[in-house]
């Protein structure tokens, strides 16, 4: 089944902040904020790492991003954007639409230390603070929480494997889908836009219709 996703567009209300989550290999990081969302608080975690280095993020940090997809954005309602099952923009998939056609190539990630100055968290956490000085309006896109208001899965969400797969009409694990990618988006104004883009290493790509990796996929970088 298809988990509950779309996007948040709203203001940045509280201090960005890097926690960490253990896994059962790893500890995977994630800048943390609340955000005003229609007038309601919500939190918002945005992977940024691991301290696992077979398990690197990717990521794309781009400030000159250019797609159609941002007027679409900048016409949404301020809140809750639900896209759940839709399977066009500005629902994102990084492997069915051009959303990442030039910017650039794929960099891995700092091995995550619990600090902020490795990146990318040095780097999102500056975007979002700057968003919050300056008013300026932020789309999050992601799976919704499941218990309390916010956005997580922050990344590509298809291509993992082991207790990540897709299993037809069963939705008892966080798993892969199409049309379900994670991205965070900062319009700057006068037709600027932030986007950052992340996706595991292990992550394997192609995938197939359920955002499962195909039998010769590879990783995405």
């Amino acid at each position: 089944m298809t988990l509950a996703y779309g996007f948040a567009k709203a203001k940045v209300t509280g201090e960005p902040s890097l926690k960490g989550s253990r896994t059962r290999q790893e500890t995977q990081y994630h800048v943390h904020t609340d955000l005003d969302v229609g007038g309601a608080t919500w939190d918002v975690a945005v992977n940024v790492g691991t301290d696992d280095s077979d398990d690197l993020l990717q990521y794309k940090l781009v400030f000159d991003f250019h797609h159609a997809v941002t007027g679409q954005l900048a016409a949404a309602s301020a809140g809750r954007n639900d896209l759940t099952g839709q399977d066009a923009l500005p629902a994102l998939d990084f492997l069915r639409s051009d959303v990442l056609a030039e910017t650039g190539m794929w960099r891995p990630s700092d091995i995550m230390d619990g600090s902020e100055e490795v990146e990318p968290v040095k780097s999102v956490i500056r975007l979002l603070r700057r968003a919050r000085q300056d008013g300026l309006p932020i789309y999050v896109f992601g799976r919704f929480y499941k218990e309390g208001d916010g956005v997580h899965d922050v990344h590509m969400n298809q291509g993992s494997t082991k207790r990540f797969l897709h299993r037809p009409n069963n939705d008892s694990n966080d798993h892969n889908d199409v049309w379900q990618d994670g991205a965070l988006l900062v319009d700057l104004g006068d037709g600027r836009w932030a986007r950052y883009f992340a996706a595991f290493q292990n992550q394997l790509v192609p995938t197939d219709d359920l955002g499962n990796p195909v039998a010769d996929a590879k990783p995405i970088a």
